[in-house]
């Protein structure tokens, strides 16, 4: 009886760990419609369920790092976009960070050589349900989003998700992103920080996180945006004035009537532009695009395609790509779109300031990086500044630039506790716009090293 009991016990440990792996084997990824040849990195891609009895599920996508890279020993990072409401493959994956680029055919993919996996394995994240191909099935969940579930959630994936990838479990974890994933990232961290207390050897191993052009304090975010846009020459005197007048007490969220109308004073001064990008074309003319406008402004870089978000919504919808994904298994009723206008819309919780939860990891010894291209006036570099100003940090050490092959890349402030650094000429997706100095800026991330000098 004694000798039976011990092989019960490695007869049910196969089972578990032949489920694990058939669960692993079911969602990767043999070959994405248009793909480029010679891919050397392995994919999975799928649902985890994180509420059963709502039926809310979210999907993720796993590229590996570059045999390269050592994808068994690279670290894991969880990219996240934010919106709220916009799709962490429709922005991270396909026009940042990701290995595939969509051609303007909406059909076939190139490979991106500044991808964020030949140094790490990337975890991209639609996220909350809602959201991209997530679900529930429960539909008042749309309409009811926020902060607090989507932490909660994402916290539920992740436990889920490193159970079907043990090999995973208390590998280095990171967590970076941008836009309002300036509220998401802050958050889970603090969540996973917190679950991670006492636990000696946690299996969700998180190291820090990194933040570009975050959203991240209501009131700091106000003065730096407006700021930015009349230092730069986009609203008048008096529209500056104006909103600093009638929106500095306000919830990014929920601002007031007369803040809004300010708002939409300031919008129309600013024409047809790219706010996301003040200096490059907005995707309003395709026949233009076709015929290369950009070679009338040899100062535009050709490197930049403003109209990625059109590609996404047609590859994205290809049934052949979705059953590759193993995406909408469940029919969703809507098309896949870029963003959710109802998740975003109806957005129920959102703190006005993020600062407490930084002061809290900062203590806790997390490496934090936030990082900002200048040339975003959404949520532009002035208002991150005074957002970090507000947390008083020491300065260890003093601004100044960094260099790419001897070129200015930008300019960069280490603080005890979180480091800063810009990008020059980049917009709100700065590894969109500048993909060669955003993987420069990730390395050093992942080594905790000052930027080049």
């Amino acid at each position: 009886m004694a000798s039976f009991l011990p092989l019960m016990l490695v007869l049910v440990l196969i089972v578990l760990l032949s489920g694990v792996k058939s669960d692993q084997e079911s969602d990767r990824i043999w070959q994405l419609p248009g793909q480029p040849a010679n891919v050397d990195f392995s994919q999975y891609s799928g649902y985890v369920t994180v509420d059963p009895r709502h039926g809310r599920a979210l999907f993720y996508w796993l590229v590996e790092a570059v045999p390269s890279a050592g994808p068994d020993n690279a670290p894991l990072v969880l990219w996240l976009n934010g919106g709220p409401g916009c799709s962490s493959i429709a922005y991270g994956a396909s026009e940042e960070i990701g290995p595939f680029r969509i051609q303007a055919d909406g059909h076939n993919l190139y490979l991106n050589p500044h991808s964020w996996n030949t140094v790490a394995n990337l975890l991209f994240l639609e996220s909350p349900a809602g959201v991209g191909f997530s679900y529930s099935n429960t539909s008042l969940d749309l309409y009811t989003a926020g902060d607090v579930r989507t932490a909660t959630d994402a916290y539920a994936f992740l436990e889920n998700w490193f159970e079907r990838f043990p090999k995973y479990k208390y590998r280095e974890f990171y967590i970076a992103g941008e836009s309002y994933a300036g509220h998401y990232i802050p958050q889970l961290a603090q969540f996973i920080y917190r679950r991670n207390k006492g636990v000696q050897n946690p299996s969700i191993n998180l190291k820090g996180f990194m933040v570009g052009n975050a959203v991240t304090d209501d009131y700091h975010d106000y003065i730096g945006t407006f700021e930015y846009w009349w230092t730069h020459g986009l609203i008048s005197d008096a529209t500056y004035h104006n909103l600093r007048s009638t929106c500095m007490q306000d919830s990014s969220e929920h601002p007031s009537i007369e803040c809004v109308k300010n708002l939409n004073i300031a919008s129309a001064e600013e024409g047809n532009i790219d706010p996301y990008s003040i200096y490059t074309r907005p995707c309003n003319n395709t026949a233009a695009l076709m015929r290369g406008i950009n070679g009338r402004y040899p100062w535009m870089s050709r490197a930049y395609d403003p109209c990625t978000e059109r590609h996404a919504k047609i590859y994205y919808n290809l049934p052949e790509v979705q059953r590759a994904l193993h995406a909408n298994a469940t029919g969703i009723k809507y098309d896949w779109d870029t963003c959710s206008n109802i998740v975003g819309t109806y957005w129920a919780d959102s703190p006005r300031s993020i600062l407490p939860i930084y002061q809290e990891l900062i203590a806790a010894g997390q490496r934090i990086w936030v990082f900002s291209g200048d040339t975003d006036a959404v949520v532009p570099v002035t208002a991150t500044r005074y957002s970090i100003d507000a947390l008083k940090l020491p300065t260890l050490v003093n601004w100044h630039p960094w260099y790419d092959n001897g070129k200015v890349g930008g300019w960069s402030q280490i603080y005890k506790g979180l480091s800063f650094v810009t990008v020059t000429g980049a917009g709100h997706e700065v590894p969109l716009h500048r993909p060669r100095q955003a993987l420069i800026l990730f390395r050093h991330f992942l080594k905790n090293k000052p930027m080049p000098q």
